[in-house]
């Protein structure tokens, strides 16, 4: 069965063709002139700026004030010392790690050699040198790791359990970037709290940290570190804007980006807040047109907070986003110089022929999709909405390797990410214009099609592969063949039920109550298989923000064949109870379908 996209081409040109430029060079204008950290001045000019552009446009806007736990780096003080004396280099704090206030944490450097992301996708990866590699005494106990990469709380929690006293890492280019190395996804809870980083964590740039490489080859060297971060409990602004539908005002898809950052941040992401303005002047526009609801949402809290705003608005808004909400689409650094390629496009496996599709009726280009990653505000995959996009244009994969450029986070690829020299150059705005065209066209399908456009069967038979994959890791040690046997009963019933939905509403387009029926049918169906795909813990936590594989709930069957012979059976135990979990939920899914198709009979006959 081949999915088909359904389409409104006069409409989406209409939207398309409606994007303007001025609203958004207006606010990057703004922007540049406001450092956006969370719970400062800046960034709550910042938030009342973007109100008073909505209710000058008439558009109607909610601004919540949430108080949420964000750490501001301050400044950070390195000194090394050798028999032949001692040097201060410059460093920079990440948030979340721990604050000496002043007091010194002194010890020897052990370097612990280690490699730079590949890639966006291995961004997030823990690195094997942060595993321990060997039994007996661990070199790394009581000293200062000295390592390359980013701060992040893969390898910073591995160093930490290694007994390190404090950490130094050597970023790739001459830029620190800032960062976050804490791996509590938003405000921490009672049980949660004790993931903060306990140890003082500085960033050093790579011509510094290659000349402590080389005087360590020399001989022993000492280390003093001292950081000064701000933390606690802050208010902030978090605006969200509402377009209600015509016909179905009650479910609604979420727009949204975060409009915090590290210093200037015009490309990560003043240039996304620019998109979500100018995505809010058209569609209330278009609002006589439009068959569902919009929801667009501006988050505080996402770069020195862990998401902090997107994860109280899932924590706040849980019921609604549960019952109503269609799927979530994240803007974050869109409208980047040089950024003309869609290599590296996250978007859920239901959400594929929607994006491709999308892309290339608006833009006349191919598209590579990246699965999404533990990572931006995706805050909302343990609820169970479907999620896409994040980081959408990026420099070309070839042209960044010609440049020498590294892999970063955002900015479109380029590497004022998380710099202060993420300014005014960074962006483009004809870049961003075609990234407008992106998201309105993807926008205008969501919101218009009489059925959603997602293919949660190819969700099932991602599930299904994954599965496969474990099962072999496994050997002999694991059996899921009955798991497998359900993921390809339910990818076929899936197929079924929407061959089924389609037809009946082409046969009756103007049976309301059959549409809303079927619509939530395909919200319940998500409410299931989102999870299961890309969640380890309960619905309506937040699991930790580090990188996790397929069915996470599985994942450790991928090293049951290495695990020691002491350890297999209890590995094995949990596994087999993590199968009937999965079980269980896909004949949810399945009792879901049957009862549709029961009401669908005693209604109509």
């Amino acid at each position: 069965m081949t999915f088909e996209v359904h389409k409104e081409e006069a409409l989406e040109t209409i939207a398309r063709e409606a994007i303007r430029l001025d609203e958004p060079r207006a606010l990057l204008e703004r922007f540049v002139t406001l450092v956006r950290e969370s719970g400062t001045a800046d960034e709550d000019l910042a938030g009342r700026y973007i109100v008073d552009r909505l209710e000058a446009m008439g558009i109607p806007v909610t601004l919540h004030t949430p108080d949420l736990f964000i750490s501001l780096p301050g400044r950070a003080e390195l000194e090394v010392s050798s028999a032949h004396g001692s040097r201060a280099l410059r460093a920079r704090p990440p948030a979340f790690a721990r604050s000496t206030n002043g007091e010194a944490v002194t010890g020897e450097i052990c370097y612990v050699p280690s490699r730079y992301a590949a890639g966006t996708s291995s961004l997030f990866d823990t690195p094997d040198a942060a595993g321990r590699a060997s039994e007996g005494v661990d070199p790394v106990a009581g000293r200062i790791v000295l390592t390359e990469g980013f701060s992040m709380p893969g390898p910073v929690q591995a160093f930490e359990r290694r007994g390190a006293i404090g950490q130094i890492y050597i970023h790739p280019g001459r830029n620190i970037h800032e960062g976050i190395c804490t791996s509590i996804w938003g405000a921490p809870t009672a049980d949660s709290i004790e993931r903060k980083p306990t140890t003082p964590v500085v960033c050093i740039n790579r011509p510094d940290g290659e000349a402590l490489i080389a005087e360590l080859q020399q001989g022993v060297l000492r280390a003093s570190i001292q950081t000064w971060l701000r933390e606690g409990w802050m208010k902030c602004l978090l605006p969200v804007a509402e377009i209600k539908g015509r016909e179905d005002p009650d479910e609604f898809l979420l727009v949204h980006g975060h409009y915090d950052s590290w210093y200037e941040g015009i490309g990560d992401n003043a240039t996304g807040d620019a998109a979500l303005l100018e995505l809010a002047r058209v569609l209330w526009g278009l609002r006589g047109q439009l068959r569902r609801s919009v929801r667009i949402a501006w988050w505080p809290g996402h770069s020195t907070g862990r998401y902090a705003g997107s994860t109280w608005f899932a924590d706040t808004f849980a019921d609604d986003i549960d019952e109503r909400c269609i799927a979530q689409l994240n803007i974050d650094s869109p409208g980047c110089a040089d950024a003309t390629a869609y290599e590296e496009v996250m978007w859920m496996a239901e959400a594929d022929a929607l994006c491709r599709a999308s892309i290339r009726d608006a833009l006349d280009v191919p598209s590579e999709r990246v699965r999404p990653l533990r990572a931006g505000d995706y805050s909302f995959n343990q609820i169970g909405p479907t999620g896409l996009y994040m980081l959408l244009s990026n420099i070309p994969i070839e042209e960044r390797t010609r440049r020498g450029y590294y892999a970063v986070g955002g900015c479109g690829g380029n590497i004022a990410w998380h710099t202060p020299d993420d300014l005014m150059p960074v962006a483009d705005l004809e870049i961003l214009r075609r990234d407008l065209a992106v998201y309105l066209t993807t926008i205008v399908r969501v919101l218009n099609a009489p059925l959603y456009p997602f293919d949660y069967a190819a969700t099932a038979d991602e599930i299904r592969e994954a599965v496969v994959q474990y099962q072999r890791a496994a050997g002999g040690e694991l059996n899921l063949s009955p798991l497998v046997a359900d993921l390809e009963e339910l990818a076929g019933d899936l197929r079924a039920w929407r061959r089924d939905a389609e037809t009946r509403l082409r046969e009756r387009p103007e049976d309301t109550l059959e549409r809303r029926r079927c619509n939530e049918t395909l919200r319940q169906i998500a409410r299931v298989l989102v999870p299961i795909n890309y969640a380890r813990g309960e619905r309506f936590d937040h699991d930790p923000a580090t990188k996790f594989g397929p069915v996470p709930r599985l994942e450790a069957a991928a090293t049951l064949g290495s695990a020691t012979a002491e350890m297999k059976p209890f590995v094995r135990v949990g596994l087999v109870r993590e199968m009937n979990k999965l079980r269980a939920a896909l004949r949810t899914i399945r009792r879901e379908l049957r009862t549709a198709a029961a009401a669908r009979v005693l209604l109509h006959g």
